[in-house]
């Protein structure tokens, strides 16, 4: 199978996303190292959503950017070309029930702790201050991404509420703006580009990010079993 893949970098530092899967990616300190764990991490993405897995795939690097911000943290404002293009009805829905699970699954892995303020991490600071390092921590920052990736948009939406809950009425308040569909590309804070697709994805790679650093250090902190393999990053 051909998986398609933006190439984001700064330096030795590279993001691979997978466009025709997406919220999949690898990092690496350079981009061969990301390729090779590209069959993995499309593997687990397809056994998370239900689908058949592959047994490998080729990567085709389709677009590139390089940038100047930490790769290496995950920051990123990279805007894909096909998320440019408008959304058919049935994009949209496969594309939200996609986010919709990731933030139910994210909310069910951190509500397994039996500890949500216990970390055996250590302190690590990162381009935006000191790394989340408890289940608590790493939560409150990704559902709070909420009320800032619909705004970038235009959509005026807060992060009370469970991550899914305030998702969900973030997809609500969208839905209400005339032909949402076919949004252009808008610049939004920083001047990065934004359009729907692009906060669809953000959505669900963000959270997958953030699941992979949960569920890791719930097994560092409580040990293997401790914590359920929510998105099957063990599989």
């Amino acid at each position: 199978m051909k998986i398609r893949c933006v190439w984001e970098h700064n330096g030795s530092d590279s993001i691979l996303y997978a466009d025709n899967y997406i919220g999949a990616f690898t990092r690496g300190a350079s981009q061969e190292e990301a390729v090779l764990k590209m069959s993995e991490e499309i593997r687990r993405f397809q056994l998370w959503k239900g689908e058949a897995p592959i047994d490998e795939c080729d990567v085709e690097i389709v677009q590139e950017k390089e940038s100047d911000l930490q790769v290496r943290d995950a920051d990123s404002d990279v805007l894909f070309r096909t998320e440019e293009m408008p959304l058919s009805a049935e994009e949209y829905r496969y594309l939200k029930s996609v986010a919709m699970k990731s933030a139910e699954d994210f909310h069910a892995l951190y509500t397994s702790f039996p500890d949500k303020n216990k970390s055996a991490n250590p302190v690590r600071k990162t381009f935006y201050g000191a790394a989340p390092r408890t289940a608590e921590e790493m939560y409150q920052h990704t559902k709070n991404v909420n009320a800032y990736y619909f705004s970038e948009i235009g959509v005026d939406v807060d992060n009370e509420g469970t991550i899914a809950s305030c998702r969900a009425r973030g997809f609500d308040a969208l839905e209400t703006v005339p032909d949402f569909l076919s949004l252009k590309a808008v610049a939004g804070s920083y001047d990065e580009l934004w359009s729907v697709r692009k906060v669809l994805r953000r959505f669900i790679w963000h959270d997958r990010i953030h699941a992979k650093a949960m569920y890791k250090m719930g097994i560092l902190t409580f040990g293997a079993g401790a914590i359920p393999d929510v998105f099957g990053f063990s599989r």
